[in-house]
């Protein structure tokens, strides 16, 4: 497994965190290219001055860790052989790493969409090494909703003929599919207002969309489905979404509320985070697991939709260290 570190290693012992990232996601959490730098370094809301972090690149991605893509004992990439895996398969990966690392107990394990579906698993299978827990924007199981959205994801990808059922790699990407089920994704992770005061109907400059030019939203998808394209791979995003179908923390463990039960009564402190605008991971998700863990929920006030725990990194910095402050 893939994983980044960041801090003084002599903290690892007593002052680690474990962030773990969402779908699309890498290892490289903190810096001036890190998807969540304004919330981990020095003197940020993740101090890594202070604390020891790690962020391992999750089990099926492309970016280190071991997916489709990557090659198998024959030399040849996995691609259709690679198993199905579930968030808990993850989660068991990311404990052998803190393992290896000799890392005992969790300061704080941190996520978000899906990174939050892994944190609530460390709660689950190992609320004595969890000493704090923040999730935001996420569920204790995929809906009806989340699940339909990510079919037609995977049927996109699916339909391309590049696909050659998951076996394409060293040949032509299906970057056609996976460029429309980012396009479809991407619309589920922003709002309605948000598109609306961003674009309107405007026309895409120099377009007309009367005579086969684009709107201005649309331009803005075409842009999101080039950058996802040219940087992730299509077989780990079958994976990924996959797994986070199958997520539901009560399963095989009476229900979410039994599996939550170590953890909740343990002295650990647990902040459960929503996005008001969250079209994905609706807010009422986020109230049920803040009534599973015993807590209050906290609201993040942002136009952005489901990206915002990504983005209002002001606001969720604020949280996290009421989490770590305590």
């Amino acid at each position: 497994m893939a994983y980044e570190t960041f801090g003084h290693p002599d903290a690892s012992l007593s002052n680690a965190v474990l962030v773990c990232h969402a779908l699309t996601g890498d290892s490289h959490v903190a810096g001036e290219a890190g998807w969540w730098g304004g919330l981990v370094g020095p003197g940020r809301a993740i101090d890594t001055d202070r604390y020891f972090v790690v962020c391992p690149n999750v089990l099926g991605g492309c970016r280190g860790t071991t997916g489709p893509s990557s090659p198998a004992p024959d030399g040849q990439a996995w691609g259709s052989r690679f198993p199905r895996i579930t968030v808990r398969d993850q989660v068991s990966v990311e404990r052998a790493v803190a393992d290896a690392l000799g890392i005992q107990w969790w300061a704080a394990v941190i996520g978000g969409s899906m990174g939050g579906m892994r944190a609530l698993e460390w709660a689950a299978t190992s609320p004595s090494r969890v000493g704090g827990l923040f999730v935001l924007a996420t569920t204790a199981a995929a809906s009806a909703d989340q699940i339909a959205w990510a079919q037609t994801q995977l049927a996109a990808i699916r339909a391309d003929p590049a696909w050659r059922d998951g076996d394409y790699h060293g040949g032509s990407q299906p970057e056609v599919g996976l460029g429309i089920a980012r396009r479809i994704a991407h619309l589920t992770y922003r709002s309605e207002a948000e598109l609306a005061a961003r674009f309107d109907r405007l026309a895409q400059p120099g377009e007309d969309p009367y005579t086969g030019g684009r709107f201005a939203v649309e331009s803005y998808l075409d842009h999101q489905a080039d950058k996802l394209v040219r940087r992730f791979d299509a077989g780990s995003y079958v994976t990924l979404t996959e797994a986070m179908n199958t997520h539901d923390v009560g399963r095989g463990r009476g229900d979410a509320k039994a599996a939550l039960a170590a953890y909740r009564t343990s002295e650990a402190r647990s902040v459960v985070v929503a996005i008001d605008s969250d079209r994905l991971y609706p807010p009422y998700q986020q109230v049920e697991l803040a009534d599973l863990l015993g807590t209050q929920l906290d609201l993040v006030s942002s136009l952005r939709g489901h990206d915002g725990f990504l983005l209002e990194t002001e606001q969720v910095g604020r949280l996290v260290s009421g989490l770590l402050a305590g």
